[in-house]
């Protein structure tokens, strides 16, 4: 059995929401091993949930920070350095894209929309990851969270799903600017997970379900498996990994197409 000790470690992990989102299902391993964690959050109403989930860890960090707003992150990454000194990993797990986008048809799209789907869910890896970097003086690693949306259509995903492969896209660039520095970057594109956030797009229960059966393992994946892949994704269990989207979705996303098997009933 191969364990890492995170003694030492320190990071930062931005999108956690509750104990189901997939960042504190990251979050929760690294902080077992020892990290160091600051959580950074979208509003003080999200302040308490932060406080409860993290009572128990070592000295956690909590701030605010709204990352469509420059002097917010400039803040935030002053604090990390006052605090931390260094960074070893970022987690980012922000994305959103108005609700009217997962409603209506995709050409309908309006252009303020698109311009904070973009900004939100794919500008501010880019934000992020020129900010942390000046902290990973002896490497480190960035992590972010994607879907098959990106690369596939997903019915009602639209917008997010555009914003997702501006995201891969941008893994590729920052990993290719970043690893001389010894700093990889790279997307985790989970199956469907039950989070707050995919219950907002109409018919996730339908697409969990199909995702399900028709992935190569016929089940879905969980949020814990999710997890550790992302903890591989920041330390050194992934050394020589970067510019990748990998991907924990029980085999779906390679599936070129779905038959059902001799004598199966499509039905059942």
């Amino acid at each position: 059995m191969y364990s890492i000790d995170l003694a030492g470690k320190t990071g930062l992990v931005m999108g956690v929401t509750n104990r189901r989102s997939i960042a504190w299902q990251i979050a929760e391993p690294l902080a077992q091993a020892g990290a160091r964690l600051a959580f950074s959050y979208q509003g003080e109403r999200l302040r308490p949930t932060l406080e409860k989930l993290t009572e128990k860890l070592d000295r956690p960090l909590l701030a605010e920070c709204d990352v469509a707003n420059d002097a917010d992150l400039d803040e935030l990454f002053a604090t990390l350095r006052a605090e931390f000194g260094r960074l070893d990993f970022v987690v980012h797990a922000v994305a959103y894209a108005p609700k009217e986008t997962f409603a209506e048809p995709f050409r309908k799209v309006r252009r303020d929309d698109w311009r904070t789907a973009m900004d939100v869910s794919a500008y501010s890896l880019v934000a992020v990851a020129d900010r942390a970097a000046e902290l990973m003086d002896e490497g480190g690693a960035i992590v972010t969270l994607s879907y098959l949306a990106a690369e596939r259509v997903v019915p009602h995903y639209n917008m997010m799903g555009v914003a997702k492969a501006a995201l891969e896209a941008s893994v590729r660039y920052l990993a290719y600017d970043l690893g001389p520095a010894g700093v990889r970057v790279n997307a985790l594109s989970a199956g469907p997970v039950r989070t707050v956030a995919a219950r907002s797009i109409a018919g996730f229960g339908d697409m969990y379900g199909e995702a399900g059966r028709l992935s190569m393992m016929k089940r879905n994946i969980t949020g814990e498996e999710v997890g550790r892949m992302g903890f591989a994704l920041v330390t050194d269990l992934s050394g020589g990994v970067t510019g990748e989207t990998v991907y924990v979705d029980a085999g779906f996303h390679a599936i070129g197409m779905f038959l059902d098997e001799p004598g199966e009933d499509p039905a059942t």
